[in-house]
């Protein structure tokens, strides 16, 4: 039985950066417009390979100050994390190793975007503004991780990971439009670096209300 229901609670809906509905139409289009991966049977773990050498290739671009190039990897490497889990499920192929491999290489695949982003704007303050962002990124997973590891189903929180790829996405391919990259892709970072600690902190306290909250019924020892 999940940790929701031994403490007679379920969980509010998730407050998110971008509206919920924008999000899931936003997947619903991915879905249809790839579907054809699902029809001549590619394997989600070789869609969840692709998706980090999108993301190992964004980070190579950033690296090289290749924004647009970075952010249309972004946006695939977006559309592929979408798509594996599609696939997985239409074709009755998900597995625990799956699960972790898409997970493992998530973070792989965030930490070359971002350090990509550090080098470069290597030898100025900041560099290290996406190492913040990237901290607070593998807060947001591990929290939910550690929460879901004790038994409690944790997905709030704004900043989760599509929110961090599109603003990623919209930094990188609009801010060179604009002769902005440097000043809107700081901005975006600063953003992802804030919010993302803030939504490492909500899913903390939500296990500690869910554990205080009412109904609760003790645990078999």
């Amino acid at each position: 039985m999940r940790a929701q229901k031994e403490h007679g609670r379920t969980p509010k809906p998730s407050l998110r950066l971008f509206p919920v509905e924008f999000l899931d139409r936003l997947e619903r289009w991915t879905e249809k417009h790839l579907a054809f991966c699902g029809r001549v049977k590619v394997s989600p773990n070789v869609l969840t390979g692709l998706g980090f050498l999108a993301g190992l290739e964004a980070g190579l671009f950033f690296a090289l100050r290749r924004p647009v190039l970075a952010g249309a990897a972004v946006v695939v490497c977006g559309a592929l994390d979408i798509l594996d889990g599609q696939v997985a499920a239409r074709t009755n192929r998900r597995t625990k190793f799956g699960a972790l491999l898409d997970s493992t290489l998530d973070r792989y695949a965030e930490f070359c975007m971002y350090f990509g982003l550090a080098l470069s704007f290597r030898g100025t303050w900041l560099q290290w503004v996406p190492v913040g962002a990237f901290l607070g990124s593998v807060m947001v997973s591990y929290t939910r991780a550690r929460a879901e590891g004790l038994g409690f189903e944790c997905r709030e929180g704004f900043m989760q990971r599509a929110e961090r790829l599109i603003l990623l996405a919209l930094a990188s391919l609009a801010g060179p439009l604009l002769g902005v990259f440097d000043i809107a892709m700081t901005a975006v970072l600063g953003l992802i670096a804030l919010v993302s600690n803030i939504t490492a902190v909500q899913r903390t306290l939500l296990v500690r209300a869910l554990e205080r909250g009412p109904g609760k019924e003790k645990r078999s020892s």
